[in-house]
């Protein structure tokens, strides 16, 4: 249940910064600043509301989707792309963070792989190949 917990942090955290970011114009800094300060805060002063680790992981899992929700709609112009970036950032995230351990900006470098596993899917969905072979695949079955 708790990694389920951190899979939607993820997810929501991308995209109320997408939306604060790209819809309310208050650009990308601010966006994730102002959102991360409030998700802190409230686990600053009620520590004891969910469970320690949750307590721990939700602040950090929220910060690092937020540098996804800094991207400009016009490199990320999906919601359902920035909300699929949070939740790569989160496996990642939950996968990959003692490897992380120690080194600084692992953070910002997981939100930059996350954001290029959805923009490459995206830019690889576009392709003509890819259309070649589907449409391919549809013509065989019609016969």
């Amino acid at each position: 249940m708790e990694i389920i917990i951190l899979f939607l942090t993820g997810i929501i955290s991308a995209l109320l910064t997408y939306v604060v970011n790209n819809k309310y114009k208050q650009g990308a800094v601010r966006a994730s600043a102002g959102l991360s300060l409030l998700v802190g805060l409230f686990f600053y002063l009620f520590p004891d509301i969910l469970t320690p680790y949750l307590t721990k992981n939700i602040p950090i899992v929220f910060i690092g989707a937020t540098f996804i929700g800094m991207v400009s709609s016009k490199i990320l112009p999906s919601y359902l792309l920035v909300g699929f970036s949070g939740f790569i950032f989160s496996i990642i995230y939950l996968n990959a963070s003692p490897f992380f351990k120690g080194y600084g900006g692992a953070l910002g470098t997981t939100a930059a792989i996350s954001v290029l596993v959805s923009l490459s899917l995206a830019v690889v969905s576009k392709s003509e190949k890819i259309k070649k072979i589907k449409n391919y695949r549809t013509s065989r079955k019609n016969k």
